[in-house]
């Protein structure tokens, strides 16, 4: 895979671009890298041009200090786009990916054909979600990164999956390890003052892909397949937790790829 970094305003985006044509952008969860799509960027990238970023504070992205926004880290693309001279792109967000998503299709519709939210939700957090936040942001800023890490990993997976997805855990932990605490912390800022964007959904002029894992204890369904229309793809995996990339990754590969074929892409 290809690898690149850009700086864009105040920070530096880290980010692979492979293959050719239609531009489809991957975005990671919390704690996670473009490293989270190894096993589906070489289908997807033999019909299409695939970017994988870091967010802000995640991978090899550079981060700050003061505290930021969902918003700030769809600014962050928008602006990576223009540099790139990328005109509309098909995005997809997994978790925190996927808030970043609908923060995009709200404020710049016009740079996108479409979009997907994978193991994510429209959802804002409610208060127990806003006090585990903080709760996280305190651990880490006493502890370090790794007790956090253990402890979420085996959240991320199907309980049936864990005897047989060592490699893929370990893969996630180690990604987790190496994320900056201040990019988690203020990721988990981020997500806890997010807005309510299930209006966006409604928005029937883009084509939206909503990908749930049956057994994911993060995101459950419900929270993922809030509304329906003619402009909605629900795509449902049944084997997998919160990591259908890792977990179901042909699933999830043939997912995307059909949901671009049927919008013309």
């Amino acid at each position: 895979m290809a690898n690149y970094e850009q700086n864009i305003g105040d920070v530096s985006l880290s980010y692979s671009d492979d293959g050719e044509g239609h531009c489809i952008v991957l975005l990671h969860g919390f704690c996670g890298s473009r490293g989270y799509f190894n096993k589906i960027i070489p289908d997807i990238s033999e019909n299409y041009r695939v970017i994988a970023c870091d967010l802000r504070g995640h991978g090899h992205s550079s981060t700050v200090k003061d505290e930021y926004s969902i918003t700030s880290m769809a600014d962050d693309l928008a602006t990576l786009f223009d540099v790139l001279e990328i005109e509309k792109v098909t995005m997809i967000g997994h978790s925190l990916g996927g808030y970043i998503a609908l923060a995009f299709a709200e404020k710049y519709p016009h740079m996108l054909h479409s979009y997907g939210l994978l193991h994510s939700t429209a959802l804002p957090d409610d208060e127990n979600g806003k006090a585990g936040r903080e709760k996280g942001i305190a651990r880490i800023e006493q502890e370090g990164m790794k007790g956090f890490i253990n402890d979420l990993v085996p959240k991320l997976f199907a309980e049936e999956n864990m005897d047989s997805f060592h490699a893929e855990m370990e893969t996630v932990r180690q990604i987790g390890y190496k994320t900056p605490e201040t990019g988690a912390a203020g990721a988990l800022h981020a997500m806890k003052n997010r807005p309510d964007r299930q209006k966006v959904l409604h928005n029937e002029d883009l084509p939206v892909l909503l990908i749930a894992g049956k057994k994911d204890q993060i995101v459950p369904t419900e929270k993922t397949f809030l509304h329906r229309g003619d402009h909605i793809t629900e795509v449902l995996l049944e084997n997998s937790g919160h990591m259908g990339m890792l977990e179901e990754p042909d699933k999830v590969s043939e997912a995307l790829l059909t949901f671009i074929k049927k919008n013309g892409k």
